[in-house]
């Protein structure tokens, strides 16, 4: 037996279907790329957080350290009690604490040693997450407002941003100064260093002051504070602001080094170049201001490292 369709007899439709098969294939590609995409976030969420508890563990090892986790023996050691940062003491090191110009409020340190300089401010931070990583972003959003260039980078204390920014030399000639910025997210505190003239561009130079910093001890204290807020600071007790330099030199001598000015090339002017003229003796001297004190954009407070304000100074 034979059978024959019958010609109005209708024919399947087949057309939709394929449309809802070829739907369902872009949906399930669809949640393909999303699932990849979560497990790329989620894998970087996890390399992020595993390299923040091991910079952490380096830092409890190396410092700097909180003031709770010093042992008894280290806290003895020799340091400049400033407040918030006890810093070591440093044979030839020229130490500068930057004062706000309307309230002469102590707002940073900053340590001259030969052809570098280090600067030091402390910051409340919250409990649990750092902020640096925040804070490098707007490092390099103001180093690209001033007209300079900038770019990330591993150093000794885990992620960094080296930046050149324009300067004006002092024979009108525009020059650019090379900086190196750091930073150490700590229990409830944050630490950022700034490493100009030659450390910012020479490891080897920069080396004594990465053992200096590693030395610092940061006493947060239990005052509730917002994140961000500037830890105080003070100037050194009396008998710690008058010591004895090299050779018996007292304090307020110049630096063993002389003038620390040390230009990366003929247009190019450190941040150490700018060193007022040795204190009389006794260690302190306020100098004038060679700009307006500018405030840093990164929300950090008025220390700027591409400006310079009033200063007490000392030699040690």
């Amino acid at each position: 037996m034979k059978w024959r369709r019958s010609k109005d007899q209708p024919v399947e439709e087949t057309a939709p279907l394929a449309e809802g098969a070829g739907a369902a294939e872009e949906e399930d590609a669809q949640a393909v790329a999303d699932r990849a995409a979560r497990v790329a976030a989620e894998a970087e969420a996890e390399r992020v957080r595993t390299a923040a508890l091991a910079r952490e563990a380096r830092r409890r090892k190396e410092g700097p350290l909180d003031l709770t986790e010093v042992s008894e023996e280290d806290l003895a050691r020799p340091r400049v009690d400033l407040g918030a940062l006890r810093l070591p003491a440093v044979q030839g090191m020229e130490l500068r604490l930057e004062l706000e110009e309307k309230t002469q409020r102590v707002i940073g340190a900053v340590i001259v040693l030969g052809p570098s300089t280090l600067q030091l401010q402390a910051f409340a931070a919250p409990r649990t997450d750092g902020i640096w990583a925040e804070i490098r972003g707007e490092i390099r959003g103001q180093v690209s407002r001033q007209g300079g260039a900038s770019e990330d980078a591993e150093g000794a204390f885990g992620p960094e941003v080296l930046a050149r920014v324009p300067v004006r030399t002092e024979d009108g000639r525009t020059g650019h100064r090379a900086v190196r910025f750091a930073g150490v997210d700590g229990p409830r505190w944050f630490v950022r260093a700034v490493f100009g003239g030659r450390a910012a561009v020479d490891q080897e130079a920069a080396a004594p002051l990465e053992a200096l910093l590693r030395a610092v001890v940061v006493d947060r204290g239990a005052e509730a504070m917002a994140p961000r807020d500037m830890l105080p600071l003070r100037l050194p007790p009396q008998d710690q602001a008058r010591p004895t330099g090299p050779q018996g030199a007292p304090a307020g001598a110049a630096a063993p080094d002389g003038d620390p000015q040390d230009p990366q090339d003929a247009g190019e002017q450190g941040p150490s170049s700018q060193v007022p003229a040795s204190p009389a003796p006794g260690g302190e001297q306020q100098v004038p201001a060679d700009a307006d004190g500018g405030v840093a954009e990164d929300g950090l407070g008025p220390l700027d490292p591409f400006h310079r304000g009033p200063e007490t100074t000392e030699t040690r």
